[in-house]
């Protein structure tokens, strides 16, 4: 039988067909185009839990994308396996032209894309990747010598000051849709085929309406209120563009909305120009940090059992629903640091694990900030004080209240450690590591 002539695009974190430049590009490439998606199997098999929430997501929201691709006559090729089998599978049963994808700018896909990249080129099949997921990629934001930038806010201003209606511009995908390969649905693998159960899941709302955007600077440290857009978990399996959200911030004027969205692509330009701060400190210096490796400690702040009570009201959160406040990521991240003095590494694993949001360089960079030892103008002297934090942020102790129902009785433990002697051995750690590398610690204990 003779094999089709198509092109392929191959969705990975940009799960819809509206304003998608890789399946725009596929799709005014003169050939039908095969929609392919690949539950891949090299991470399926590092996730630990089988009613991985994210998995539940992934699969409800890929389920969304072939209905729709299917009400354009066309069908979404769900396949199971490693990227290079399944691409060997492909050019067997097809004529490939060209296969078409989205960049993604993690260490690992970068490899894999260079693998299946190689895979193609053996066989005369051009590999196209396009810039989907950010506004900018980390070469397009540079000092004016030539080097990346280490610090957010000139960062944020070069990449306010760079952007243009053309880096936001919506790409009119819909418009092309009729060139989808035609054929008949075919059958997803169920969940247990890819060796997962459904999860019990709740996915947050995305709100972009004027009152959510326009109150964030006023309420978005307050844990207790519904007050935050839940961008971050649509931006990670790509269900709405980066460029739509660029485009509501703008029209809205919602400036401080807008830049945690250049956070996040801070981040992003941090790990692609840094690799080294997957698994080291940004500044190698704090690598010499003697940790505590305490796994009882450890253990007691994975359950929400340190005594501190916005700590555990988080840690509860992010076990029972994979979603934690961000104010409260960064006490529980410092908490751990800083009074527990543990790896912040053990912290960024466990996240990593449970967010729903998870994106590496965003994990990475914010566990660095609050561990001091990132990207950041005030490092290690930084202890956040999470009773403060407490009194502050949730004075009513309404948010304490919804995630420790047992707050306030003999049941609940008692902290576990002295703050102020924690703090103390932080910042004694910390300078004896900076002293150790030959570093002049800053004196602001």
């Amino acid at each position: 039988m003779e094999r089709p002539s198509v092109s392929i695009f191959w969705f990975r974190r940009d799960l819809r067909l509206d304003d998608n430049r890789g399946l725009h590009a596929a799709l005014t490439s003169g050939h039908p185009v095969v929609p392919l998606f690949i539950f891949d199997r090299t991470i399926l098999d590092r996730l630990g839990d089988p009613r991985d929430r994210r998995v539940t997501i992934l699969y409800q929201w890929v389920s969304e994308l072939a209905a729709e691709i299917s009400n354009y006559g066309g069908c979404l090729l769900v396949e199971h396996g490693t990227p290079q089998d399944v691409f060997q599978r492909l050019v067997e049963r097809f004529d490939i032209q060209a296969v078409y994808t989205n960049r993604d700018y993690e260490p690992e896909a970068i490899a894999r894309d260079a693998s299946i990249e190689q895979l193609l080129h053996e066989r005369g099949i051009a590999f196209f990747t396009f810039k989907d997921q950010c506004i900018f990629e980390a070469a397009e934001i540079r000092k004016e010598d030539g080097t990346p930038y280490t610090v957010y806010t000139p960062y944020s201003k070069a990449w306010r000051a760079r952007l243009q209606p053309q880096d936001y511009a919506c790409c009119d995908t819909g418009r092309f849709l009729d060139a989808l390969w035609k054929a008949p649905p075919q059958p997803i693998p169920l969940l247990e085929q890819l060796g997962f159960l459904e999860a019990e899941v709740t996915i947050p709302p995305l709100k972009l309406d004027e009152q959510t955007l326009l109150q964030y600077p006023r309420v978005r440290d307050y844990p207790a209120l519904d007050a935050t857009s839940n961008a971050s978990l649509y931006l990670r399996f790509g269900k709405v563009s980066i460029r739509a959200l660029v485009r509501r911030a703008l029209e809205l004027g919602a400036d401080r909305w807008l830049s945690e969205l250049i956070w996040r692509e801070f981040f992003m330009m941090i790990l692609a120009a840094f690799p080294h701060v997957v698994n080291q400190a940004f500044h190698p210096a704090y690598d010499a940090i003697s940790w505590r490796t305490s796994q009882e400690d450890f253990e007691r702040w994975c359950q929400g059992m340190t005594g501190f009570p916005l700590v555990d009201a988080g840690m509860r959160q992010l076990n029972q629903t994979g979603t934690m406040h961000n104010r409260v990521r960064m006490v529980v991240a410092s908490f751990l640091a800083k009074d527990l003095l543990i790896d912040w590494r053990w912290g960024e694993a466990y996240f990593a694990e449970k967010l729903l949001d998870y994106e590496l360089s965003s994990n990475n960079g914010n566990w660095q900030w609050a561990a001091g030892t990132g990207c950041d103008a005030a490092p290690y002297f930084r202890v956040f004080n999470p009773n403060l934090q407490q009194q502050k942020f949730d004075p009513r102790v309404e948010y304490i209240r919804r995630w420790i129902p047992e707050f306030g009785t003999p049941d609940y433990p008692p902290p576990m450690v002295d703050h102020t002697e924690a703090r103390q051995r932080a910042l004694d750690a910390y300078r004896s590591a900076l002293e150790a590398s030959g570093k002049r610690p800053r004196n602001r204990y």
